[in-house]
């Protein structure tokens, strides 16, 4: 087993397809094809299903992907620490429900790095997309929310992942509107006013459930639902349309500008934090990042938070 072969392997995983592996590599099809039968000999193991549309990981292939990923960052480091008369290359994968605050904090630490080199990927992603990317190490930290209502559901998903949920801050549950909505004047909002306003929520792909929602209270009954991918879009319904979102209360600086919070009359409460797989040894400017979100958080006058620990 060599490192070019575990890096083989990662990239075929990344595309998808070995020829797209192959393409973005600047190596030929038959290096790739020829790594992956020798790994899958050496370690008596099948590690792709392959098909017209691409190839997939078996369950075999998952685990290896993540021994792989281990070992290729290990190397990388060690790399790093030993250069000499040259900036190391610097790296940082981050998977995230669409926050405005933890994008803030990837900013902070792309400006504030002073390497020549470096590969940064903020993922904003769906609930179990964030879990399988930080099981897999293909990010290094992933940012999302538990509650009373999908605590039990979380936790057991975290465990599956072996991955470990360490809380940011708890926030009280807040409504999104936009400023020409009927409620955009309230001070308070019971859930039974939002009842006749389409629920705007970010969708989940094939794990769409209520237990993975990006919104809390996604079980309260709501009969129009729109559906977007990204924060642009919930932006551009927010100030155009008469729906609402639920979330935090920490507005986005694109959001300020004809957007209202207003706090939800309800005991639940939101608990955010960071996911990280129990194995991994944090890199310093993974740390930073940490840091950095704690920094913006802290500073943020629009959220209501209570204790985290």
């Amino acid at each position: 087993m060599t490192l070019q072969q575990l890096h083989y392997l990662i990239a075929i995983a990344e595309y998808g397809s070995i020829n797209a592996a192959a393409h973005n590599l600047y190596a030929s099809q038959s290096n790739l094809s020829t790594a992956v039968k020798e790994l899958e000999k050496e370690l008596g193991i099948t590690i792709f299903t392959r098909s017209n549309r691409g190839v997939a990981l078996t369950n075999d292939g998952t685990e290896l992907l993540g021994y792989a990923r281990q070992v290729v960052e290990q190397a990388t480091m060690l790399e790093d620490h030993y250069a000499r008369n040259e900036t190391p290359h610097r790296h940082l994968a981050i998977s995230t429900q669409h926050y405005a605050f933890s994008v803030q904090a990837f900013i902070s630490v792309v400006e504030s790095c002073d390497s020549d080199e470096y590969e940064f990927m903020l993922r904003e992603r769906g609930t179990g997309e964030i879990i399988d990317d930080v099981r897999t190490f293909r990010s290094e930290l992933g940012i999302l929310f538990i509650d009373s209502f999908n605590e039990r559901v979380m936790n057991k998903a975290f465990d599956d992942a072996n991955v470990a949920f360490h809380p940011l801050f708890n926030a009280r549950v807040h409504v999104f509107v936009g400023e020409h909505h009927p409620l955009a004047n309230a001070t308070l909002i019971k859930p039974e006013d939002l009842a006749e306003y389409p629920r705007y929520s970010f969708e989940q792909g094939i794990t769409n459930s209520f237990y993975y929602a990006e919104e809390p209270l996604s079980y309260l009954p709501h009969k129009r639902t729109i559906r977007i991918s990204d924060r642009g879009t919930l932006t551009n319904l927010l100030t155009d349309y008469n729906g609402y979102t639920l979330s935090t209360g920490v507005l986005s600086a694109e959001m300020h500008a004809g957007i209202t919070s207003i706090p939800l009359d309800t005991n639940e409460t939101m608990q955010v934090g960071y996911i990280m797989h129990r194995e991994r040894r944090p890199s310093t400017l993974l740390l930073r990042y940490i840091d950095e979100l704690d920094a913006v958080i802290a500073a943020n006058p629009s959220v209501e938070t209570t204790d985290a620990s």
